[in-house]
This record gives structure tokens, sequence and C-alpha cells, in this order.
């Protein structure tokens, strides 16, 4: 059974991506920066699977931060009323009866969304027929969930630079035609070649953010969604830093921080008033 009011808010989510009117999605590591950004008027939340492995000490992408994100992912849909996605990496299995039960567990625990790259936990690009499996599985599996199925192809810089829009735009229509609910291609960046995949691909197009895009084009070439990405974690990280230089050094912290009262208050509001039961998920 899936928690109260998930299928408004996957309903909700799926109508966030729209061609041509891109929506933010920041990406949060933990409950209360998830707490931070939907207070903030964000319509949905997503995971980092950088912030949540290094939180947990792992490295991202070794695939070695599913109870991590499993954990994570069920505590800030307890907590969120808007819709929350997860990045699931490249599904932590090889077998897409595995990487479907997980997808299914989190479906039961509120989630809305889900990221899933085709690169296996050995950092090598999966082969376009096996990774359109893990989705078919997934689809099956968790109807309604949004399957935002995600390339490396130029986030890896695979194969030579005259050949992977091809690529790119042949895994997308792959994944596409297996049932996935939205595109992701990060590394994308060239205005031409967006514009491209956009002209190819019909499902929503996601990218991730960079600090000198131009949203106004990035719009008129059809993207539907962009994602920040580990960018709010990391710079948390750095501010943090320069927050414990300044106090051990005697100056100013570089940025106003967040109050302790407010941060409690929005702990406070968003407790349950019981504990959640616990969800079941596979231990594959």
């Amino acid at each position: 059974m899936s928690a109260p009011g998930s299928d408004e808010r996957r309903q909700a989510f799926a109508g966030l991506h729209r061609r041509g009117q891109p929506f933010l999605l920041p990406n949060a590591w933990d409950v209360a920066s998830a707490l931070v950004l939907a207070d903030a008027g964000f319509p949905a939340v997503a995971t980092t699977s950088l912030g949540v492995n290094a939180v947990a000490g792992f490295v991202d992408g070794a695939g070695t931060g599913r109870a991590a994100t499993v954990a994570v992912a069920a505590a800030i849909a307890a907590r969120l009323t808007v819709p929350v996605s997860v990045d699931l990496e490249g599904g932590y299995s090889e077998d897409p009866a595995a990487v479907a039960d997980l997808v299914a567990g989190l479906a039961s625990a509120g989630v809305a969304g889900i990221n899933l790259e085709d690169v296996s936990a050995g950092g090598e690009l999966r082969a376009p027929a096996a990774q359109a499996a893990i989705i078919r599985a997934v689809v099956a599996a968790a109807p309604g969930v949004f399957v935002n199925a995600r390339t490396d192809v130029f986030w890896l810089e695979h194969g030579p630079r005259a050949e992977r829009r091809a690529e790119t735009i042949a895994r997308l229509m792959a994944y596409a035609q297996a049932g996935a609910s939205g595109v992701y291609v990060p590394g994308l960046t060239d205005i031409a070649e967006i514009e491209s995949v956009t002209a190819a691909v019909e499902l929503p197009l996601n990218l991730l953010w960079r600090p000198d895009q131009e949203l106004p084009r990035l719009a008129a070439a059809g993207v539907a969604r962009i994602s920040t990405g580990s960018a709010p974690y990391r710079r948390g990280l750095a501010a943090a830093l320069a927050t414990a230089v300044a106090a051990r050094d005697g100056d100013q912290p570089p940025a106003p921080d967040l109050s302790y009262g407010s941060l409690q208050a929005l702990l406070r509001a968003s407790q349950p008033a019981k504990a959640p039961h616990s969800t079941p998920f596979s231990s594959a």
C-alpha cells in the first residue's frame, strides 16, 4: 500500500514536466535540506546521490549507497508534502527484477519519481538493451512513478565528440520505447545539440544546472526540467568549511546562516503524529 497522497504527488510531479517551460528541481541530501528547499517554495525536491553517499562516507557511483539512499528517500518522503524524486544511480543491480523491487518499495514509501542512469557500478555504460530491460521492469512494478532515464554519454565523454549526439539520441529513444517518463542528459550544454535531442525525443528533457546557462534559451530549445545535482551539497560543505575557518581566525562568516530556531521549527512542523511504519524493501 502506498503512503497517503502518493498518487496525487505523482500526478503533480509528472505535471511539472512541460517542454519549453523548465522548472528547477533542487537536490537534497537529508531531511533537513529537503525541508528547507520545500519551505522555500520549490514544487518538488529530489535527492543527490553524491550528497547522500558522501554523508554516509561512500563514493558516489560505486553502487555502495543503496541502504543509505533507501533510508534517506523514505525519511524525506514521509516528511514532505511536495513530490520527492530519488537518484538511484544505476539501480544498484544489473538484475531488472531487483531494481524493479527497489523502486516498488520506494513507491510504497511515497516516492513520486526516480533517476535511473545507464552506468553500472563499475563505471561503464550499459548496453542500451540491458538498460531498456531494467526500465521496462521498473515501469511494470511501479506504475505511476516518474522514471527519468539518464544517459551519461556526454557526462563520461564517451566516444568521439561527433558521435555522442547520435548515440545519446539512440539511447534515449530506446529508453522511451521501454516506458521511461522523461530523459536526462547531464553534460549536454550546446544549444544546437540540445535542440537536436528535443527534436528527436518527445519525452521531457532534463538538464544539469550550470551557473552560466541562459534559461530563456533552454526554454526555447524545449527543455522541461533543470536539476541542481550535487551543487547545493558541495556549496554547503564549502560554506561550512569557510564558517569554521572564519570562527577560528576571528573573521566574519562568508554568508548569512539559517537560524537554529527556524530549522527547529521546520523539523517540528513536519514530524508525523506517530512514527512511520517500516517500509519493506528487497534485500537484493
